[in-house]
């Protein structure tokens, strides 16, 4: 990187912090710190979920697949994405606004207290900060990565100096300096990512052509739908998984409909955020598949988007594609701390307690922001030793993918009438069963991916449905009090 570079990277770390410190203007209350007053709009709700979707582990461990396996990446991730944030919009979404206007939550997990009892929510709240902690840690590594790869600065100075931004314009801005960070970030993306698209393209030497014709001088397996591991059950496991991610078993997503400001807004949002997960991936990932023709054998796959970009960018343009892969991280791993940090204050911290309950709105502002700065603090500890968890690919795809199933099927199928059978038994069964054969499929060698990643999920699913068809559950007032408004006022 040249001196330019370096300008053009800090020029947007100041943005980010100008950007917190407007927020902070707008941040009253806990409730403008977590979602934002509830008054977000479609088009910043929709574009903040879709930056958010994704980090700079896409740049590193993704181009990683890209580069050995080729399409299948897109097919199994974007396309499965997109499906998957279609249907929540149209299920999903709408239901997590009326519980804001119903019920008052703040966080993800604040409704569980109602539909099931404060052992399941506190369950689900703890496993889920437990697992954000190493998911938000393996981002920030990965990001450290590509800092190290573009300048020859250290991964730890990396992981200090991302870390330390989102630090800042998080805890200061919360949730509004979060979604305009996003929207920032998006802006700078699609200007760095066409560009990256637009030099590769024209150094195939075949001009647009090269979109078609590339493919047969790639290795082989690059064009199919599905190259092993990457199987089309891999596939379809991915699609359940991000199912229940993207429709807000993954909390920091769920804040993106919570915060809209109407059930309306928040389908509008999902749709958009839908569509540019169908589209915009082809053009981001282009020179992540095409990395073959231009870098033979590369001991490190991981470090194929890093390479090309300094070696075919010129001076300047650099700094904006790393810029736009920090902006990646920090849009992820900010709105993983605000709403983590949202569980924490609501959720956790009160049944710890009894001084956590009935804060003032001074002392509950000033607790949300102590809680976002100690949690992001933590996941920089945990980037610093992201090798001891199974590198990036381990911590962020292995772990996170594998464990978000089991604690989200209670958060997401809760919210759907149909399961009102399944209760505390069903949920806490559920996310048991889910762990267990985690810890059974990380025990036993087994070679199918497609196992590893969905078995933990498929069980829980399986579990939520059985448990709560063989105990019927009660279904007490209060929840369907509960039904009632999540189907806008209509008979439950």
């Amino acid at each position: 990187m040249q001196l330019l570079d370096w300008i053009v990277l800090s020029i947007y770390f100041l943005i980010l912090l100008s950007i917190g410190l407007w927020a902070y203007t707008k941040v009253k209350n806990s409730a403008d710190f977590y979602t934002a007053g509830g008054k977000l709009p479609w088009w910043l709700s929709g574009i903040s979920h879709h930056v958010s979707g994704y980090s700079g582990a896409v740049f590193v461990a993704y181009a990683g697949i890209a580069y050995t396996h080729g399409f299948t990446l897109y097919v199994w991730w974007a396309f499965t994405v997109s499906i998957a944030t279609l249907l929540a919009a149209f299920f999903i979404a709408p239901r997590w606004v009326r519980l804001r206007q119903f019920a008052n939550i703040q966080s993800p997990t604040e409704y569980l207290l109602i539909r099931y009892n404060l052992k399941t929510q506190q369950i689900i709240a703890w496993i889920g900060t437990l697992i954000k902690v190493f998911d938000t840690g393996g981002k920030l590594a990965a990001i450290a990565i590509l800092l190290n790869v573009f300048s020859g600065a250290s991964i730890t100075l990396g992981i200090l100096l991302v870390g330390f931004v989102s630090l800042i314009y998080i805890t200061i801005g919360g949730l509004w300096a979060d979604v305009w960070n996003d929207f920032s970030q998006f802006i700078v993306q699609i200007i760095a990512g066409i560009t990256m698209f637009a030099i590769i393209l024209m150094n195939t030497n075949e001009g647009v052509e090269s979109l078609i014709t590339m493919w047969d001088k790639l290795p082989e397996g690059h064009s199919k739908l599905f190259n092993d591991p990457y199987t089309i059950s891999f596939a379809f496991a991915m699609l359940l998984i991000n199912f229940f991610s993207y429709s807000g078993g993954t909390w920091n997503l769920a804040t993106r409909f919570i915060s809209s400001s109407s059930p309306t807004v928040a389908k509008k949002a999902g749709v958009l955020s839908a569509i540019l997960y169908l589209i915009w991936p082809l053009i981001l990932l282009y020179p992540m598949f095409a990395a073959p023709l231009f870098l033979d054998n590369l001991s490190d796959p991981t470090l194929s988007y890093g390479l090309m970009a300094k070696k075919y960018l010129p001076t300047g343009l650099l700094g904006l594609v790393l810029a736009s892969m920090f902006a990646n991280t920090l849009s992820m791993t900010a709105s993983d701390s605000n709403t983590v940090s949202s569980v924490i204050c609501r959720d956790i911290l009160p049944n710890l307690s009894s001084k956590f309950k009935n804060l003032s709105r001074k002392k509950e502002l000033k607790l949300a922001r102590t809680t976002t700065f100690c949690f992001t603090l933590l996941t920089i500890l945990v980037a610093l030793n992201a090798s001891k968890f199974g590198g990036i690919f381990g911590l962020i795809v292995t772990w996170f993918a594998a464990l978000l199933g089991p604690i989200s099927i209670p958060v997401i199928l809760g919210l759907l009438p149909i399961f009102k059978r399944s209760g505390s038994v069903a949920a806490i069964g559920s996310i048991i069963g889910g762990l267990i054969v985690f810890i059974i499929l990380k025990i036993v060698n087994q070679d199918s991916l497609a196992l590893e990643m969905g078995g933990p999920i498929l069980a829980s699913l399986c579990l939520y449905v059985l448990l709560g068809f063989i105990t019927k559950e009660r279904v007490s007032l209060e929840v369907k009090e509960l039904y009632l408004n999540l189907r806008g006022n209509q008979k439950s």
